[in-house]
């Protein structure tokens, strides 16, 4: 999330299949399945049918395949899978609801297909050397690599798939069980491979979700309670493990130097640092004295004021830190404030709306991150799902059948966030957001704007850090001015991740990234039956049939095209309904590191993760004295 304010992880979506029974019942029907309709073993699967890489392809384009090896990166991180917390951490269960798991637990874990990084949604193989679909789409049965081992050299067989997916549906994190909602089985057909059967009614999306869910040791789990919170690191096969750690001060992954599939040519140029390690502090204060240091060697920036004003230490004006923007090409997606429409002072849309006026983008964007981002308007932003000027006939097919549920302004011209005069006291905002108040039923009483039930409006917004403090005050003194209190809250990061796993806040901030293909995350997003499931990304609660439906026509088009079309729509709705107030967004991502690695080029279009791609130069690590 910008600090002036993460596929790579899994995607989400619980229906038990118990372990015994996908053993007893592995051949019947799916043999019967498999006579119909497969169609030819694939060695890689896209939402639409379209691959860049062949059969025969060697690397992914986005790596150098000659990169050396060695190494560490040091820095903190941003979490990409569930239940990990970038500020501390007390279990290396990363899969459940319980506890805060460190980023990068995903790097442990092998996993049937990776995506390319590089294309919008295709996946290849990596345990699964290749799959067969049926006709319907329904049936998916994938042939795995003979020399697959877990860490100990046990072998990794279709019965860890197969437990590894009933588990996760059964008991693992509520995003992930919603994910394989609609997987009905998977079945052992032989010690090497496995058939996944869906229902007919999952998205495009959830069997390129289940590729992506980590597989896990059958024995070792057969001594080991999945669902606990445990400080011993689990067994695993991916390209890198647990070594050495401390809770709340750092944890370093080291490199697994005999993993069995790091001549693959999904793997090859990956993984080149024999260590990566992730360093932990309770503030960004901390975290950049420490990249100063040399502590941390990579650091991307969020803080506008900080990448502005305070990168003048004496190892960049040395030349030993170096700054770069680096071209961001995926959709921005969402950040904002999140208003929780379960609490009663945000159900009225008209309140939203008001709130959304008080913010001062163009002053805070001016005095406060020195001209750095553009607004957002959009989680769809920056992408062709983003919506403008009047629906299309084919969005208003999407939306008419839900007109009487539906504000008038869908279908208008698609709703963005108002631009202000930029004093930081717009006078002609303030007065419609004052009347919008009045017309949900607001009065005053002095100085006091009390709600409808005649409590005073007062709300809280939630932090785990205090450096959003400078953007949050003035958007409270704009909201005092109407008679509104809003407090903002900094609690620890425990405290933080309960209260939003459970709904317990009035406001929090938070960025929501999208895909350039839509998928089962969506769901999560603004789903109704997310609204209420704990661990949810349905931050706001939204619940309305017609959100509903068009992300069932998001989620089932038949083509790229017709997924932008009900995207599209979508966004009229979400826009329209001021679930939120978005804040902003920039085309670059910021980054600061000494200047000792070496780099492919440009990012991958699909996403940034330096970790993988990325290796210690040798030349520039003996130059700088940073070898290790």
């Amino acid at each position: 999330m910008n600090g002036d304010a993460s596929f790579a992880s899994i995607t989400r979506r619980g229906l038990l299949v118990g372990s015994a029974s996908l053993a007893a019942a592995a051949v019947g029907p799916v043999v019967g399945a498999r006579a119909q309709a497969t169609q030819g073993a694939r060695h890689g699967l896209s939402v639409f049918g379209d691959l860049k890489y062949g059969p025969s392809f060697q690397h992914f384009d986005y790596v150098d395949p000659a990169a050396p090896s060695g190494g560490r990166m040091a820095f903190t991180a941003p979490s990409w899978a569930f239940n990990q917390n970038p500020q501390t951490f007390n279990t290396f269960n990363t899969f459940i609801l319980t506890g805060d798991a460190p980023p990068r637990m995903e790097l442990c874990f092998d996993t049937l297909m990776v995506r390319a990084l590089d294309e919008p949604d295709a996946v290849y193989g990596l345990v699964a050397e290749t799959v067969e679909v049926s006709a319907d789409g329904n049936l998916y049965v994938f042939d795995l690599r003979r020399d697959a081992r877990f860490h100990n050299g046990s072998p990794l067989t279709a019965e860890d798939v197969a437990f590894s997916l009933a588990t996760l549906k059964e008991k693992g994190h509520p995003a992930i069980r919603q994910t394989l909602t609609e997987m009905a089985e998977a079945q052992v057909l032989s010690p090497h491979r496995v058939a996944v059967r869906f229902t007919g009614r999952q998205s495009r999306m959830t069997p390129l979700a289940v590729t992506g869910m980590p597989i896990l040791s059958k024995a070792y789990y057969a001594r080991y309670d999945f669902e606990g919170t445990t400080l011993t690191p689990p067994l695993s096969s991916g390209p890198y493990k647990v070594a050495r750690h401390e809770i709340g001060r750092f944890i370093e992954y080291d490199r697994v130097a005999d993993w069995w599939a790091k001549d693959l040519p999904v793997a090859r140029g990956h993984f080149n640092f024999k260590t990566l390690r992730l360093e932990f502090y309770r503030n960004r204060t901390a975290g950049f004295e420490a990249f100063k240091k040399g502590t941390t060697t990579f650091r991307e920036e969020f803080t506008s004021k900080t990448w502005a004003t305070e990168y003048n230490f004496p190892a960049v004006e040395e030349g030993r830190v170096i700054r770069e923007e680096i071209p961001d090409g995926r959709p921005s997606g969402g950040q904002g404030w999140f208003l929780n429409t379960r609490r009663p002072i945000f159900s009225d849309v008209r309140v939203r709306q008001a709130l959304g006026l008080v913010f001062d983008f163009e002053w805070t964007n001016k005095s406060l991150f020195f001209g750095a981002y553009q607004r957002t308007h959009s989680f769809f932003q920056n992408s062709p799902m983003f919506a403008e000027g009047e629906p299309s006939a084919e969005e208003l097919a999407l939306l008419e059948p839900f007109r009487d549920d539906l504000p008038e302004a869908v279908f208008g011209p698609a709703v963005l966030a108002p631009v202000s005069d930029g004093s930081g006291n717009d006078r002609t905002m303030l007065r419609e957001a004052d009347r919008l108040l009045r017309a949900a039923g607001c009065r005053r009483d002095g100085a006091t704007l009390l709600t409808p039930d005649g409590a005073p409006f007062r709300f809280e917004i939630l932090s785990n850090s205090p450096t959003f403090e400078r953007v949050v005050l003035p958007y409270a003194k704009g909201l005092a001015r109407l008679g509104i209190e809003a407090r903002f809250r900094v609690v620890d990061p425990a405290q933080y991740q309960s209260r939003v796993n459970t709904y317990d806040f009035d406001v929090v901030s938070r960025r929501f990234p999208l895909s350039a293909t839509l998928g089962e995350e969506i769901r999560q997003l603004w789903g109704s039956r997310s609204a209420e499931t704990p661990g949810g990304n349905n931050l706001s609660g939204i619940r309305s049939p017609a959100v509903d439906a068009l992300i069932d026509a998001a989620l089932s088009a038949t083509s790229r095209e017709r997924m932008t079309v009900a995207a599209r729509a979508l966004d009229r709705v979400l826009r329209a309904g001021y679930y939120w107030v978005p804040h902003w967004n920039k085309p670059v991502h910021t980054v600061a590191m000494w200047d000792l690695f070496g780099r492919p080029g440009d990012p991958p279009d699909y996403d940034f993760r330096p970790e993988l791609h990325w290796w210690v130069d040798p030349q520039k690590a003996k130059r700088l004295g940073k070898g290790g």
